[in-house]
């Protein structure tokens, strides 16, 4: 009697075993490296787009009268100044107010003072350096600067959250 329990519990899991087997081998296939590529940038893409329509959302919203680079960089000079341009290799000191687009102010020159950096030699967002490029000394402007031109998916690890979009008031104060 044991042995015949046995055999059908046996039995029982076998045919449990057989039957959850998959039998479409094309659902299994695995994906090329380049269809893994393909969906990669495909959903790129769709990310860049949806960042971009909130942009222009929030822009829409406050009326702001904006102008757009080829990168996606959106910029409004504030307050026109009458000094020279900005261009590579230039040290830069403004004055900044940092914002998401909550309206949360994450950094400010208020409470850190202005800050410098070399144009060109990186170590600020690309977008902020694309945007000083657009100066002149005495300019206010502001800048939106979308995550993939800012901290992107890492954030900066302190304030900024991953795929954040920045708003940045700053005022370019001197050139050297």
């Amino acid at each position: 009697m044991a042995s015949r329990f046995f055999l059908f519990i046996v039995l029982i899991i076998a045919f449990g075993c057989v039957s959850c087997r998959n039998k479409n081998v094309d659902a299994t296939k695995s994906l090329s490296q380049d269809q893994i590529m393909e969906k990669l940038l495909e959903a790129n893409k769709a990310t860049v787009i949806a960042e971009n329509e909130q942009i222009d959302k929030y822009i829409l919203r406050n009326g702001w009268q904006m102008s757009a680079t080829g990168t996606g960089l959106r910029y409004q000079i504030i307050e026109k100044g009458n000094g020279a341009k900005a261009s590579a290799g230039m040290l830069v000191k403004y004055e900044y107010e940092v914002q998401l687009l909550t309206g949360e102010t994450i950094y400010s020159s208020t409470q850190s003072g202005p800050k410098e950096f070399i144009l060109g030699k990186g170590g600020v967002e690309s977008g902020l350096e694309e945007g000083m490029l657009l100066l002149l000394v005495g300019d206010k402007a502001r800048l939106i600067i979308p995550s993939y031109l800012a901290h992107g998916l890492s954030g900066d690890q302190d304030r900024i959250p991953s795929k954040a979009t920045l708003i940045y008031t700053i005022k370019l104060i001197d050139l050297k």
